[in-house]
């Protein structure tokens, strides 16, 4: 009986091995299976981060151009403004030496004219009315060059002011400029950093789950090993009780308990079986 509930409990045991064992190769190639689309998946993840970081570069190279164009428009025409500038200080430094030249010659053609009505005073009177009539018409005119000088001289500053004014603008425009330049600079490192940083993190949570898998597969081939381990341990004790009973208390336990479990054709084919193996060979050794 107690030979039956041996045999019972190790037809019980290799089932549950053969079902552990189909359990374990299930789970095995479901692990393959998840490994598989991990891969696949971080394969994707990176052609899309990939994709993006050029998508990104480009289009930050686009806006860099075109704001290096716009710079680049904006101070030319602030060089342009600027030579206009030169030319129209250059203008009135002209006009100033042209108003002062003519200052001196009116100066000088009043002081001949002074002289001249001196020195012709004692001609006849029809000459020295004559004289003075063209020495009016000549003031006359050269007041009248000199409040167009004037004119053009307060134009020519007003237009100075006016470039002034603009040059000031373009400035704090430029100014202005510069600085959405940099902060955008900034802006995008720090989106760089930040997209750097939400990478580096989905990569720890990838490797995380990776090792969690790795942890929880590697826990499950120690409790399988662990069981069979034990499993074997107790079949080892009691292969080990049964030598001990065989041995030393009930030698003929097989021979009694044998035929009662087998039949008698399986019997004599184990007996043809074993029977070589333990049957000695003494005919040489025994005496003719």
């Amino acid at each position: 009986v107690e030979i039956l509930r041996l045999a019972q409990s190790k037809r019980n045991i290799n089932s549950l091995n053969m079902d552990l064992e189909r359990d374990m190769q299930r789970i095995d190639e479901a692990n393959q299976e998840l490994l598989l689309k991990i891969h696949e998946k971080e394969d994707e993840i990176q052609r899309l981060e990939s994709e993006i970081i050029q998508t990104r570069d480009l289009a930050e190279e686009e806006e860099w151009e075109k704001e290096n164009f716009t710079t680049m428009e904006r101070e030319r025409a602030l060089q342009e403004l600027e030579e206009e500038t030169a030319r129209l200080e250059r203008k009135n430094e002209t006009l100033v030496h042209s108003i002062a030249e003519l200052e001196r010659k009116l100066t000088r053609k009043s002081q001949k004219a002074t002289k001249c009505e001196q020195g012709n005073l004692k001609g006849t009177p029809e000459e020295s009315k004559a004289k003075l009539q063209q020495l009016e018409a000549s003031c006359v005119d050269q007041e009248k060059d000199l409040a167009k000088v004037i004119e053009d001289y307060a134009f020519v500053a007003q237009l100075c002011e006016d470039q002034a004014l603009c040059i000031k603008k373009y400035q704090e425009t430029l100014r202005k400029i510069e600085e959405e330049l940099e902060t955008r600079f900034l802006e995008r490192e720090v989106s760089k950093v930040m997209s750097m940083n939400s990478a580096s993190k989905e990569c720890n949570s990838q490797n995380n789950q990776d090792n969690s898998l790795q942890k929880k597969k590697t826990g499950f081939f120690k409790r399988i090993f662990r069981y069979f381990f034990f499993t074997t341990l107790f079949f080892i004790r009691l292969l080990g009780y049964l030598f001990f009973h065989i041995s030393f208390i009930n030698p003929d336990l097989f021979v009694n308990i044998l035929p009662k479990i087998l039949s008698r054709n399986i019997l004599w084919k184990l007996r043809c079986f074993l029977f070589p193996s333990l049957t000695l060979e003494t005919e040489d050794v025994l005496p003719h």
